[in-house]
């Protein structure tokens, strides 16, 4: 992507600043509140704000609520956040303050982490006693990563993303991740464990799963973990999310097959008891997607009814076709080859 002088002036001098160097710096971490990045650089609020507006004028930072509360990222745009990383990659290490900083974000972090503990304290019953009903979540985590194979692809969204596990797992394969969640508190315990894990290249959101606050087209692949069967309308999710998808992108939908454990929906707010291969093939059909794979993972042993767990894998049908007079620009086509 070319830029012009003018433009690539005004974001030069953006980011030639010490105080705004620092945020960028701060933001190649992960995301962070005004009030994070005041205590952190030991500056008053408004003085933090102003560098903030300017950045974000710039291009180099997004801006997104989560309830009453203001979060910065680097900005999604591969060009800002390219430049950004080039910057900040050549102070890491080499400047006391930018060092500091970073042992101030650690501290910081640290106190997130001890948010999410408290929160799975009051709820780890409840959730170990499903996970007691099913095979290991291991071993559906291994067939997905066998399902999606090793290649490495741009971007990659986690719809009702909870504790960020699946971010994590695929971090090494995706350049960018994002991952949308409603419960500020499952945002909280995302943002820890993924702190915790060092991925520094997905962020999390608040967000519906019916009408998510990205782009559409744009991901190489979506994943729907154990969210649908919470779901009113799950044909619905799946017809969003596969809005989201980029052209042969991939949508992976993890949840139960049909069962008769009637306590679920009336202890743990399961709106759906399972989903069939015919009913998730007939939603991936009105999407456009085509049902390429379908595999089951039942448990064994144990006197009580169990859950068995399915994994599904939909492709986007249109194709992606290199643009012959630029080979860095790609166009959609659809299955038959006209132009979408």
């Amino acid at each position: 992507m070319h830029v012009s002088l003018d433009t690539m002036v005004d974001t030069l001098k953006a980011a030639a600043e010490s105080s705004r160097l620092r945020i960028l710096a701060l933001l190649s971490r992960g995301d962070l509140t005004v009030s994070d990045l005041t205590e952190i650089l030991g500056q008053s609020q408004p003085r933090v704000s102003r560098h903030l507006k300017l950045l974000l004028e710039a291009g180099l930072i997004d801006r997104y609520q989560e309830g009453s509360w203001a979060f910065f990222r680097l900005s999604d745009a591969d060009s800002a956040r390219d430049f950004v990383m080039g910057l900040v990659s050549s102070i890491r290490g080499a400047d006391p303050q930018v060092e500091r900083d970073l042992e101030r974000l650690a501290s910081v972090k640290r106190k997130r982490q001890d948010r999410a503990a408290e929160y799975f304290s009051v709820n780890a019953a409840s959730w170990d006693h499903i996970r007691s009903l099913h095979v290991p979540d291991r071993a559906v985590e291994a067939a997905m990563l066998k399902l999606v194979g090793k290649r490495p692809f741009q971007s990659m969204l986690d719809l009702g993303t909870g504790t960020g596990r699946l971010l994590e797992i695929f971090s090494p394969l995706y350049r960018r991740g994002v991952g949308i969640d409603m419960s500020r508190e499952m945002l909280t315990v995302a943002r820890a464990n993924l702190d915790k894990a060092g991925v520094s290249n997905a962020q999390v959101r608040q967000g519906d799963i019916f009408s998510p606050p990205v782009e559409r087209d744009a991901f190489d692949l979506v994943t729907i973990h154990q969210v649908l069967h919470y779901l009113d309308d799950p044909a619905r999710a799946i017809h969003e999310a596969a809005r989201l998808l980029r052209p042969s992108g991939r949508l992976v939908i993890v949840d139960f097959a049909p069962h008769t454990l009637e306590f679920l929906r009336e202890e743990h707010a399961h709106m759906r008891l399972g989903f069939s291969d015919r009913q998730i093939g007939e939603w991936f059909a009105e999407a456009g997607l085509d049902l390429e794979d379908a595999q089951e993972f039942e448990p064994r042993g144990g006197s009580e009814p169990r859950l068995t767990v399915k994994l599904w894998l939909g492709r986007d049908r249109r194709l992606l076709i290199a643009d012959p007079a630029n080979d860095s620009q790609q166009t959609k086509v659809n299955s038959i080859g006209e132009i979408a």
